[in-house]
């Protein structure tokens, strides 16, 4: 559920002193772009869909992805026990929208407030977005013969078709793994979320519109992605998806960083407003 979309506002410091950035990774050969990445303190983060706009869509965890920038310790009760997370209002914080736009590269972003049910999935098993719907359009690798694999479990959140020739799709993508959380931590939650808490978690957040660029797919269409990179909330998140429970999530929607442009950001609020669709049709 969309609760509120901002207006879009310069965020960030220069990039030589923002500790994530969206930037291309050095040349392997004078003629072809390097890598489109996320980097961390200056190390790869995440692999981002290809510049060309016809290769597959893409968020694959590189070494320099080992670190959240998690406000929960600052939480705590007493007891230790988490803290009812900030941010929970059905409206933008704005003191979180300054927090983690210090982190980010200068530019232009949209601070979007959504409410989201994320479901857990795991590569290659039930659900998962890059063995079954990615392949229904791109079909495998050519050369490994097998999808593209991210390397991490991601959260899948909403969906649904743009028109007749286009689809949407919503993740969240943690910065460190699930099974790097801490087990109390997230039972903690569970227990919480059971007794009617709403939690908060933010994120950076792209949208890649990709489409295959010769060839006749089998389901042949556009994919919207829009990725959450998630930098507060990880144990929320995994807790929210045990329970079957949602949480509000702080996006920082980075327009300077994305495979599209004004005439797709201005469709957003609108998809973006609708009922979830559990699963896009194919359009066969």
């Amino acid at each position: 559920m969309l609760i509120e979309w901002g207006e879009p506002r310069g965020l960030g410091v220069p990039e030589s002193t923002a500790r994530l950035n969206f930037t291309e990774e050095r040349r392997e050969a004078a003629n072809r772009p390097g890598r489109r990445v996320l980097a961390l303190d200056g190390d790869p983060a995440f692999e981002l869909s290809f510049w060309c706009g016809t290769c597959p869509l893409l968020f694959r965890r590189l070494d320099g992805s080992r670190q959240t920038f998690s406000m929960e310790s600052e939480r705590e009760s007493p007891t230790g026990a988490p803290a009812a997370p900030a941010g929970t209002e059905d409206r933008i914080d704005e003191g979180l929208v300054d927090r983690f736009g210090a982190l980010l590269p200068a530019g232009t972003y949209v601070p979007v407030l959504l409410s989201v049910e994320p479901r857990l999935v795991v590569p290659g098993r039930e659900g998962d977005y890059f063995s079954d719907e990615q392949v229904a359009t791109w079909g495998v690798d050519q050369f490994w013969g097998l999808p593209e694999y991210p390397h991490t479990p991601y959260y899948r959140t909403f969906e649904t078709p743009v028109d007749a020739s286009a689809h949407f799709y919503e993740f969240v993508v943690p910065m460190v793994p699930p099974p790097w959380n801490e087990r109390e931590r997230v039972e903690q939650y569970v227990e919480r979320m059971g007794r009617g808490t709403v939690p908060a978690a933010v994120a950076v957040s792209t949208l890649d519109v990709c489409e295959p660029g010769s060839g006749s797919p089998a389901d042949h269409y556009r994919h919207w992605g829009l990725t959450h990179f998630l930098l507060d909330g990880h144990h929320r998140l995994e807790a929210a998806a045990t329970a079957g429970r949602p949480v509000r999530l702080l996006s920082l929607l980075a327009l300077d960083a994305g495979l599209s442009g004004s005439e797709e950001h201005a469709r957003l609020p609108g998809l973006r407003a609708r009922p979830r669709a559990d699963r896009v049709p194919s359009t066969d």
